[in-house]
This record gives C-alpha cells, structure tokens and sequence, in this order.
C-alpha cells in the first residue's frame, strides 16, 4: 500500500521527487554523450557539412586537436575564409572582405573562438577549469520541460544548457559573452544526435543571435570524424601570404 501511494503521489506532484542538483545533471548530461572515458578518448575532431542562411548555402570544415586547437573553414563559390586558433594566436584570411594575407584577431572574434576551441565543452572538468555550475530549475524550450543548468566560465562569460529530461541532452543552449564593457547574447538549438566513436553529438544546429532570432543561421554536418591525424601546423598561422586551404 506505501509503494502505490508513492507511486500516486509522484505521479500527481511531481515536486515531492529528490530535488535534482547541479552536479546530477552534469553527471547524468556526460553519461548520456557516452561516459568521459569515451568523451576524452577523442583527441581530434572534424565537422564537415553546410551552413545556410536564407538562399545562401556555405561549405564549411571545423578542426579541432584537443585541448584548445581549432580552425574553422568557410567556403563560396571557390573562395575560403579561415579563423583559427593555436593554443595562443587567433588568426584569419577574409578574402571576402578583399584580405587574402593573414592576419590577427581581434578581441570580439578570438573570445569565442578560444572557447569553442574546447570541443569538450566547458561541463567536462568543470572544477579544474573554475567552471561555476548552478541548477536553475525547470524551464521550456519551445513549449517542451527541460532542465536549466548555468555555466559560468572562469572569465566571466555565461552559458546556459537546457537539457531534455527524457534523454539529458543538451536540446538548447545560450551564450552571455562580456566583451569590452558590451554584452553579447547567441543561442544554439540542438538536434539530430548521432553517435561517433561512441560519443552522442548533435548533426544539426540553428544558431542565432537572441536580439535578432529570425536571423540565425542552420548548420547541418554531413560527417563528424573523431581522431584522424590532424597536422597542428594547420593552426598556426601562415609566415608568409598563402593560398587558403579549400574542403
């Protein structure tokens, strides 16, 4: 009789279940990708696949090395503009904008390339990193429950993971970065999860900026590859004017 009247009692409040924590969810979120032993087996990573935005459609390639490696590749009628970062320098070629010649990045560009350049995300060691993560409680995402997890980063930025109560992945996340004195507001909707080297990561993405939301942007990867060999020249930047490399 006690486990049937539990069983009624949940099922009619639900608030009378263990309060979830901060630390759950960030247990329960790594586990559902795989497990962090599957998580950090990957040492490099390759995305390939298509952006489009309005009747646009942009060939791109991302490179990461872990820990901190990246090289995002953008590519238009034969044209390709790179950002990349090795660890220390962020660079760019903007052929688009007539600069064919590398060249440093600036603050606003290299503050969020540094930080997707983690391709582990900033919940995989978090306490090393002086991550700081909270439970907010329950929010929805396009009229769906989730969970609300609040990531501060070590230099002041914020990120927020909704994660789907069914599955514990992330469905949606959105990204305060502090920059200059400005405040800089993007979300990212998730979807389409696949499995790669035993690793869930999600194959399609919708980017925008939260200001502007009709605006963003729909990224969907064809292939994720997980540790083929990857040169870490590719990062650094280029000593003398070179053809950018094309995917």
């Amino acid at each position: 009789m006690r486990y049937i009247l539990t069983i009624m009692l949940t099922a009619a409040f639900p608030f009378l279940l263990p309060a979830q924590t901060a630390e759950d969810l960030v247990a329960r979120n790594l586990q559902a990708k795989g497990g962090i032993e599957k998580i950090k087996a990957i040492k490099t990573l390759r995305r390939t696949g298509k952006l489009l935005q309005g009747g646009l459609t942009v060939q791109i390639a991302l490179d990461a090395v872990a820990p901190n490696l990246m090289r995002q590749a953008a590519t238009i009628q034969g044209m390709t503009q790179i950002q990349a970062y090795d660890g220390s320098t962020g660079w760019q070629i903007s052929p688009f904008e007539g600069r064919r010649d590398p060249e440093l990045l600036g603050e606003d560009d290299l503050r969020g390339l540094v930080e997707e350049a983690d391709f582990y995300g900033p919940l995989i060691d978090y306490k090393t990193k002086d991550n700081r993560i909270e439970y907010l409680g329950h929010d929805t995402v396009d009229g769906d429950d989730a969970y609300r997890l609040k990531i501060t980063l070590a230099n002041g930025d914020i990120y927020y993971y909704y994660l789907d109560p069914d599955t514990y992945l992330e469905i949606r996340t959105e990204r305060v970065q502090y920059i200059r004195g400005s405040v800089r507001e993007s979300f990212t909707n998730l979807g389409s999860y696949k499995q790669v080297a035993g690793v869930y990561f999600p194959f399609s993405l919708e980017v925008g900026n939260k200001r502007n939301p009709g605006e963003g942007v729909q990224i969907n990867f064809d292939k994720i590859e997980a540790n083929l060999p990857i040169p870490v020249q590719e990062f650094k930047m280029p000593a003398s004017p070179s053809a950018p490399k094309e995917f």
